[in-house]
């Protein structure tokens, strides 16, 4: 059992009903710290597993090492799995779960190439210039991902045609959603080794619930799993799985105030039927759905200026 939560003013609680992860076998790695790589039997392609960018995201990290722990072995190519933010996991207290998301900054915001080559410093920035050459190597990334807020599961397959292609096909979660990313930074799966021009490499991020429910890591497993299957580094599913949805983004939200409030408390993967409906208030301008069945991706409650507040979405 976890410690009660600390109790923050106008902040709800959010009770961690997973064990924490035990990681300490697995923190010196075969390839880098935290990372371990296993090559197959027969020739395939390089597929990577990716946890705890968020530190606090314990969810993935507890898939990968129950997979270590069983001796998880692929069929071809190569199975490789990221323990990303060390020095953030190290940091997580059960007590008040959402305080260990970085060290110094969010480590899904620095995959910019001029970032990472720079003078900018931080822990979050040098774990990241650790792992990029791994992913140079990597054809296909999983990044393993969990949420804070009430929404449905999602993979988010970034703007790359060949993600776009790949997220529904994996048909668990049903749905994906094709952005453009954020304004304040790259995410893993944005970097230049899977979005530069001809690139034939691929990355997926995957929502799997919330952070510290135990339907998320059966989420991450599901979805982990069909990835493998997929490209043949498991055996393949007794049954066809059916294929998802695709939606595009179509407006992205950043709160121009700190003032900024949503109308009702609204979930992700909510659809709102009908064009120019109110949703936000921002300071005083209002937020409207742009079109007829507007999807509605993790929205977030409690948003501060410059941050993304929710993004629009239509079903392709």
């Amino acid at each position: 059992m976890s410690e009660a939560p600390i109790a923050r003013p106008g902040f709800p609680h959010f009770p961690v009903r997973l064990p924490m992860p035990d990681l300490r076998p697995w923190r010196a790695g075969n390839q880098l710290p935290g990372v371990w790589s296993f090559p197959g039997p027969a020739p395939g392609p390089h597929v990577a597993l990716a946890c705890l960018v968020h530190g606090n995201e314990i969810a993935g990290a507890l898939l990968l090492a129950r997979w270590l722990r069983e001796g998880l072995r692929p069929l071809r190519g190569t199975l490789t799995f990221i323990f990303a933010n060390l020095a953030a996991f190290d940091r997580f207290d059960p007590a008040d779960p959402t305080l260990s998301r970085f060290v110094d900054e969010d480590m899904n915001r620095v995959w910019d190439e001029r970032v990472l080559h720079g003078s900018r410093q931080s822990e979050e920035i040098a774990r990241a210039r650790m792992l990029r050459p791994l992913l140079d190597e990597v054809d296909v990334l999983l990044d393993l991902h969990s949420m804070l807020w009430p929404s449905d599961p999602l993979i988010i397959t970034g703007s790359a045609p060949q993600a776009r292609a790949l997220g529904p096909k994996l048909g668990t979660p049903s749905l994906a959603v094709a952005d453009q990313g954020h304004s304040t930074g790259r995410r893993m799966i944005d970097s230049a080794a899977f979005t530069a021009p001809g690139s034939r490499r691929t990355a997926l991020l995957v929502e799997g619930g919330a952070h510290w429910e135990p339907a998320t890591l059966e989420t991450l497993e599901a979805c982990a799993t069909a990835l493998l299957r997929e490209y043949g580094l498991l055996p393949p599913a007794p049954r066809s799985t059916p294929t998802g949805r695709l939606a595009e983004v179509t407006r992205t939200v950043v709160a121009g105030t700190h003032g900024f409030a949503f109308v009702q408390d609204f979930r992700g993967g909510t659809i709102i039927p009908r064009r120019n409906t109110l949703l936000a208030l921002d300071g005083e301008q209002e937020i409207r759905t742009p079109h007829d069945d507007c999807l509605l991706v993790m929205p977030s409650p409690r948003t501060l200026r410059g941050h993304t507040a929710v993004r629009l979405a239509r079903f392709v």
